[in-house]
């Protein structure tokens, strides 16, 4: 497929922060991907939790499901607007590598752990992992990721780490955090596509779970209209036995009018805007967007399901749980790092004491606790404290 000039080029790539020889067969990107899918964290991702945790049941979207989702809306969106699919899908399937288990409960429970340590971010951390905590190369530490893929997983950064990158890396990804200015447009998707990906997934899995209704998701303007659009073209999904049919199809209408809205608006913006290269789009505001009707319903979405499901009591009593195991593990490794696997967190020896390494002892603990799936988190904290919270 032709790329448009404002496309990310991997011939024209601002390449790896160690030089390698390029591959025969594979773009720049599409190198990226395959790093990326082959790597320890995106294996881990199976079994760490999008809303409802790993022990609560089968079919649950998880990370790594959330993850291809993403990919796959991004790539449909990318090749509609002349992007790069391989960049795009690449961003998106590492965009999460640096969650950690329990969700967002896990983050929010590492970030007080090392609040007079640096804090915590699972999006800073994504880059953490494929810049230093992969180790399958014998010349460096992470995966060597090109700059696009790695601008693209630094979705959001504090200015005071944004500098702390640009003292390591000048000019690098860290800089448009302190100059204002944007990423490539193949990065702009990825973030909408997120959005995208988890609004219907996680109506999907709150359904699914019993703790929101059909019913009560007649207050949301994009769920109703096409609820009721489904209910005129096949009034026999209205029966009991067909719920799941009528769900099904109401959400993927939903996905197709947002992925519909965003290209269609984008396109214009983008005709209207006509930048020259991806090095333009950096300097201008960001092109990619969706409608101010599609953004209000969108909203309207997500706040539903603030109040309904990730406030419900009981997410908030495991979300509680799954807190406290974080706490303990981080207490107890820091008390007694002996507890850690031999040798984690230890670097080739002529990298050591560059970008970051070695890490102090509380961030060694963070990088560890960050890379457990859920049930190894319980298993752990079970093992060092005896007490038994979930699972």
């Amino acid at each position: 497929m032709m790329l448009a000039p404002y496309a990310c080029d991997p011939e024209r790539s601002r390449g790896r922060q160690f030089a390698e020889p390029a591959a025969p067969t594979r773009t720049v990107f599409q190198r990226d991907r395959d790093r990326i899918v082959h790597s320890t964290a995106f294996r881990r991702l199976v079994y760490k939790t999008q809303v409802f945790l790993n022990h609560e049941g089968d079919l649950f979207r998880t990370r790594l499901t959330h993850s291809l989702e993403v990919a796959q809306l991004g790539r449909s969106v990318a090749r509609s607007l002349s992007l790069n699919e391989d960049l795009v899908e690449a961003i998106a399937l590492a965009h999460d590598l640096g969650h950690t288990p329990f969700g967002h409960a896990g983050q929010d429970a590492l970030n007080d752990c090392m609040r007079d340590h640096g804090g915590f971010e699972h999006n800073l951390q994504s880059l953490r992992v494929v810049d230093h905590l992969e180790e399958s190369y014998p010349q460096f530490n992470g995966i060597n990721l090109s700059f696009e893929t790695r601008e693209g997983i630094l979705k959001h950064c504090s200015p005071e780490n944004a500098q702390a990158i640009e003292d390591r890396e000048p000019g690098g990804i860290g800089r448009r955090f302190l100059d204002g200015t944007q990423p490539s447009l193949e990065a702009q998707l990825c973030n909408l596509a997120d959005e995208i990906a988890y609004n219907a997934h996680d109506i999907d899995d709150g359904v699914r779970s019993g703790l929101i209704t059909m019913d009560q998701l007649h207050e949301v303007t994009l769920f109703e209209d096409f609820h009721h659009q489904v209910l005129d073209e096949f009034p026999e999904l209205e029966k009991a036995k067909n719920q799941r049919r009528l769900l099904f199809e109401t959400i993927r209408r939903m996905l197709s009018a947002q992925v519909y809205d965003l290209i269609a608006v984008s396109q214009l913006a983008l005709s209207t805007a006509m930048p020259p290269s991806p090095d333009a789009v950096r300097r201008l505001p960001p092109l990619l967007a969706f409608g101010s009707a599609m953004r209000l319903q969108s909203i309207q979405l997500k706040q539903f399901l603030f109040r309904n499901l990730y406030r419900h009591p009981q997410v908030m009593e495991t979300t509680a749980l799954a807190k406290q195991v974080v706490r303990e593990l981080f207490d107890a490794y820091l008390h007694a790092p002996h507890e850690l696997p031999l040798n984690f967190g230890v670097g080739i020896d002529d990298i050591k004491g560059r970008n970051g390494w070695p890490p102090t002892p509380a961030r060694l603990v963070a990088d560890y606790i960050a890379g457990m799936t859920d049930r190894f988190a319980a298993r752990e904290h079970e093992r060092l404290t005896g007490g038994r919270l979930l699972g």
